[in-house]
């Protein structure tokens, strides 16, 4: 029993860094927490707003299909099509980008990754930190680095909305962002969560009579 305990805790341990955020967060001593809530409905879909805005002129999410993120997201189809579908004229396409490999290539030195389980790699928290830390240096190509990724060859493409907001909004924005990014990762979370909370509701029902019924069993055996 003793080794299934210590089989079990060595295989979650990975997973339970990973959920914390780590510690490979560059110059910062701790990454930041990212306010990831799959429940929240009103963050995703600003999120999904702003990064297909700000993040999809360069970024895909090719895992992930228009029309079903605003079922997901609880965006009409119609809307979903009108103003959050940049790169089809169908509903039922991926979410990519009109940017060929080739000249992204060429502008940045490589092509941009799709970002459909960036925060699955990098965890929510990696992410949210990355986005908060730009900072100008003359010296790079586009005039900014990056506490978390240093020598990134990523320009800082929420500057204008940076400089549009309040920190703090501009902070919640970018949390939006991740929001949407951490369900992009993982589409069927919010789903599993409900269903989560019903199944351990029925299993505290059901501790009940097992008690009873445990008891009775062995009332008469000494």
């Amino acid at each position: 029993m003793k080794k299934l305990f210590l089989f079990v805790f060595l295989a979650l341990a990975p997973l339970s860094a990973q959920a914390a955020g780590g510690s490979e967060c560059g110059e910062l001593k701790e990454c930041l927490h990212a306010p990831v809530n799959y429940q929240d409905k009103a963050s995703l879909q600003n999120g999904a707003k702003l990064y297909l805005s700000y993040c999809l002129g360069c970024h895909s999410a090719k895992f992930m299909r228009y029309e079903r993120m605003g079922a997901d997201l609880g965006i009409d189809k119609e809307l979903v099509q009108q103003y959050m579908n940049f790169t089809s004229d169908k509903s039922g396409d991926q979410i990519t980008t009109n940017v060929s490999a080739k000249d992204q290539a060429k502008w940045f030195g490589a092509p941009p990754p799709d970002l459909t389980l960036e925060t699955r790699l990098r965890s929510p928290n990696w992410v949210y930190s990355y986005l908060l830390n730009f900072y100008p240096d003359e010296a790079r190509p586009y005039g900014v680095n990056n506490k978390v990724f240093k020598d990134v060859a990523m320009p800082h493409v929420l500057a204008d909305l940076e400089q549009d907001l309040k920190p703090e909004e501009y902070k919640q924005a970018v949390g939006d962002i991740v929001n949407f990014m951490a369900y992009l990762a993982e589409p069927n979370r919010a789903q599993r969560e409900h269903i989560g909370v019903f199944v351990l509701f029925f299993l505290f029902i059901l501790l009940v009579p097992v008690w009873f019924l445990n008891r009775e069993y062995w009332k008469d055996i000494k």
